[in-house]
């Protein structure tokens, strides 16, 4: 449809010369007191204006918000570009590889289906940490990373020459954050239409919740799932109500000592408590221009964690001093400059904002912290950090405290090593120090601290102990460069911290495999190992099998981690070790200074870094161009792939939608408690050979070897679908102190126990449909499209909870999968549901009729006949989600969008 520019908005931009089309703010009443992120929705709504979608009225909303009314009013958001890595990704291609034949099937062109907006893929999730600890484990880690991914990369190559817009950042380059924010991110976008070169803000969409951090330049972008990302790909745009904004006042500075994954921590703990779930947050006042742009990426990165949508800084002369550096044109400089200050988007302390709620940090309060055991939001206080491992210690160990008067659980274990080591080890060693993921190793002021740390410690004759696994996973080339070039990087090589990969690898599970005889002391012993790693993530089983607690720090405090070589240490009073003349060195001795971390970033980095650091970056190595590439406009399915298979979503799939129905005669497939996360759903680590997965793949003529890890195979269905509920770390309520992916099969003589894939099978068979029961702040973490795929896949047709993630509410609809939550202050406790129970859900046929209900009527009946009732509110909270659900999913819905054009 074409633009409709009721507000007179379009007009042109000169910028030295050059003359740009754009769609003026000022011409809507209000605009001018919005916040940052709500005047680039304007913007959006603006110059997609097409009187039918797009309504004068929903412009005219986004001008005149009230900062103090809940969101009511839905708009349609159309991101400039979407970002994927290839976890996500893969399943992405798969889909639109799918859609193509399924477009033929139905009578149409198979070519429609393309990439609309550009779509940019970094694979970055997959390098796993096998090698570590010397000079050759980052090529051998690529090594393995190329066997274990051939099938994957062929296909993704195939899909970079058959789909138009679609470009892929090769393995072995960065973090797809990292990659985004040095070089992807456009701030200002410039786009030809109708003949006329265009300027409108840089929005994005990303396949990893994370894609945040480029918030921090100013651009308003988010994750979504893998699910949402193909439909913003195909020109879908996206559903959300106009949110309330949060106003955080920054003021003050840094105070020595501590670092910016102390602030990330200290604002993750503070909004966690204040409550941002849904909302947007924008940092505001005068310390904004205090804090650098890599501050301000590791601040919006961690938006996931504090669970807001987004985390706006506005662009100022920080955002232009970091484009030039990273190598930006001039001309795009210039243009981000100009458009900004054009349209009120440029940072400016004095204008008055309106704002939902407030809030405020003085910089100069924030002190070294660390947090865990299992959430990012749990901030623990570095001087008190030893006295709560001892707390926490009971959750994880058995035995008491003073047994040995040492205040704490202890199983010492004596080890000795393949090369002969011997060492003990004991309830809380860190047994992973890895510096990695997009948070910090993004930031100079961190990552070279780190390094100034490692000379200090090496200069007083410190070394990690011996059951460390070490590791440096960078999110680009340049942290590489810089380290080479400050001559800091022998430094971290002697304390074992060697470059593994540029990946994401510790904070997404792929930390690879302890030491053999360490995990086998481990688990025979049961001991409680402990990671430390410089991410964003550390739920439950996610870092490492073996590991049961983990903790986020910053990098300099990762190698201080392995120095010490357990939680149980007190940076103050507790010596890591002694220097030559016999004296006790402590942290304080090895901590470098502020000046010592800008005086080495200020020597040692540059702006033709990054240049060559990006030059011909789709290109990727000889490895990559050596592969062998399939060539047409659809794909030729390999029957005996165990990674790529054309999943089942559109199977017999009809040109109109058959009516939604009532649920009947359901039963629960697990009862869960609270803050169940995706990766509860649907695991990315590795898997062992006794689980559905694992004897899938032992049954195709995989070895455990080559298993590789569940978020490399999510472009097989059968894998992901085997995986779903199926963490280490999961409770299930129906079973007495289970954990793990089983359930009671109600559909067997008994209910006996089963596994979760098992059980579904059965029911399937059964024609039984299956609802999930879940508790407060249900799906959280990463926007896992497979943990709603894999719900879906299982049968389950209903998840009913106390409350949904954002992302995992929308990917349950996505996937025609209805959620529900219990009325407010109930849940299955206190409505007396122990999931043993036939559940029917009434009410979902009045979706056929074009109205969404706001509640929907559950009954559950118990073995005894007795029957509770209550009514769900239904959470399809757009028009738009409607429609998904009545097509049986978002896929579907596009689908046939596409056909009948």
């Amino acid at each position: 449809m074409s633009n409709v520019d009721s507000f007179g908005a379009k007009g042109v931009l000169d910028v030295k010369g050059n003359e740009y089309e754009i769609y003026r703010l000022n011409a809507v009443e209000g605009a001018q007191s919005l916040p940052y992120s709500l005047k680039v929705l304007l913007e959006n709504l603006l110059r997609t204006e097409d009187g039918a979608n797009i309504t004068k009225d929903h412009v005219k909303a986004v001008g005149q918000w009230d900062p103090s009314s809940e969101p009511d009013t839905e708009i349609q958001f159309t991101p400039a570009r979407v970002l994927m890595q290839d976890f996500t990704g893969v399943p992405c291609i798969v889909d639109l590889a799918t859609m193509r034949e399924a477009v033929k099937d139905l009578g149409g062109d198979p070519t429609r289906v393309n990439p609309l907006a550009p779509a940019e893929m970094v694979i970055d999730h997959s390098v796993q940490i096998d090698a570590f600890g010397n000079a050759g484990a980052l090529e051998r880690n690529m090594e393995i990373e190329y066997q274990r991914n051939g099938e994957r990369y062929q296909f993704l190559r195939w899909g970079q020459t058959a789909f138009d817009d679609f470009k892929v950042v090769p393995p072995g380059t960065g973090i797809v954050h990292q990659v985004n924010i040095e070089f992807l991110a456009r701030t200002v976008m410039t786009r030809e239409v109708n003949g006329v070169l265009r300027a409108y803000p840089d929005t994005c969409v990303g396949t990893d919740s994370h894609t945040t951090m480029v918030n921090g330049m100013g651009v308003l972008g988010w994750g979504v799932g893998g699910i949402e990302a193909e439909a913003a790909m195909l020109g879908q745009p996206v559903s959300m109500l106009i949110p309330r904004v949060v106003g955080f006042k920054l003021k003050g500075s840094i105070a020595a000592g501590a670092t910016a994954t102390d602030v990330v921590l200290t604002i993750t703990e503070i909004l966690r408590k204040h409550g941002v779930v849904g909302k947007f947050v924008e940092f505001y006042g005068e310390g904004v221009a205090e804090v650098p742009l890599a501050n301000r990426a590791t601040i919006g990165n961690m938006s996931p964690e504090f669970g807001s949508t987004a985390a706006m800084f506005p662009i100022d002369d920080v955002t232009l001093d970091y484009l030039r550096l990273t190598g930006r044109s001039e001309e795009n400089v210039d243009l981000v400059e100009a458009y900004a200050k054009e349209q009120g988007l440029w940072h400016d302390p004095s204008r008055e904002i309106r704002f939902s709620e407030f809030l405020e940090l003085d910089l100069s309060t924030v002190v070294p912290s660390i947090a865990g055991p299992k959430r990012p939001q749990d901030r623990i206080e570095l001087s008190s950090a030893k006295e709560q491992f001892r707390k926490d210690i009971h959750n994880y160990a058995a035995g008491a405290a003073d047994e040995l008067n040492i205040g704490r659980p202890s199983t010492s274990v004596e080890v000795t090593t393949a090369d002969g080591t011997s060492f003990a080890i004991d309830h809380g060693l860190v047994s992973i120090a890895s510096i990695t993921s997009c948070t910090n190793t993004s930031n100079p002021s961190v990552m070279l601290a780190a390094a100034l740390l490692a000379r200090k410690a090496v200069e007083k004759g410190l070394v990690s102990k011996p059951w460390v696994k070490t590791s440096v996973a960078p999110g680009s080339k340049v942290v590489t460069e810089y380290y080479e070039k400050s001559g800091l990087m022998p430094y971290l090589e002697k304390l074992g911290f060697f470059i593994v990969g540029y990946g994401c690898a510790t904070c997404i599970g792929n930390s690879g495999p302890l030491e053999a005889e360490i995990s086998e002391a481990i688990q025979a012993n049961d001991l409680a190992a402990t990671a430390v790693l410089s991410g964003n993530r550390n739920f439950e089983g996610r870092i490492n099998p073996d590991v049961k607690m983990n903790y986020l720090a910053s990098p300099p405090l990762v190698i201080a981690y392995a120095l010490a070589g357990t939680m149980d240490f007190d940076f103050e009073n507790d010596s890591l070790g002694t220097d030559e003349a016999g004296n006790e060195v402590f942290l304080k001795d090895i901590w470098p200074t502020p000046t010592e971390v800008q005086a080495t970033m200020d020597s040692s980095i540059d702006a033709d870094m990054f240049a060559r650091g990006y030059e011909g970056v789709f290109d990727g190595d000889d490895r990559w161009k050596a592969l062998d590439t399939p060539a047409g406009n659809t794909f030729e399915w390999a029957e005996d792939s165990t990674y790529v298979r054309k999943p089942p979503y559109f199977e017999g799939m009809q040109a109109t939608p058959e009516p939604v129905t009532d649920i009947t005669g359901a039963r629960v497939l697990l009862k869960l408690g609270d803050s169940v996360t995706t990766d509860h759903i649907s695991p990315a680590g590795s898997f062992k050979s006794d689980s559905p997965a694992g004897q899938y793949l032992l049954s195709h003529g995989v070895d455990r070897k080559d298993f590789n890890s569940y978020g490399s195979r999510r472009g097989n269905h059968e894998v992901m679908i085997r995986g779903t509920f199926a963490n280490i770390r999961i409770k299930n309520q129906l079973l007495d102190g289970v954990e793990g992916g089983f359930t009671r099969d109600f559909s067997q003589e008994g209910a006996p126990q089963a596994f979760v894939y098992d059980a579904a099978e059965n029911y399937k068979t059964a024609d039984t449909p299956l609802v999930v029961l879940g508790g407060k702040e249900y799906g959280s973490g990463s926007s896992r499209d497979w943990a709603a795929k894999g719900t879906a896949l299982l049968g389950v047709k209903a998840v009913i909870t106390e409350s949904f993630e954002r992302i995992h509410r929308s990917n349950l609809i996505g996937m025609g999968v209805l959620p529900l939550q219990f009325p407010a202050g109930e849940n299955a406790e206190t409505l007396g549901l122990s999931g043993t129970e036939t559940f029917s859900v009434e009410g979902v046929t009045e979706l056929n009729n074009g109205t969404t209900p706001k509640t929907l009527k559950v009954t559950a009946v118990a073995e005894d006949g007795k029957t509770v009732s209550f009514d769900a509110d239904l959470r399809i909270d757009t028009p738009g989600e409607a429609d998904y659900y009545r097509n049986g999913g978002i896929l579907q819905y596009v689908l046939r969008q596409i056909s009948a054009s």
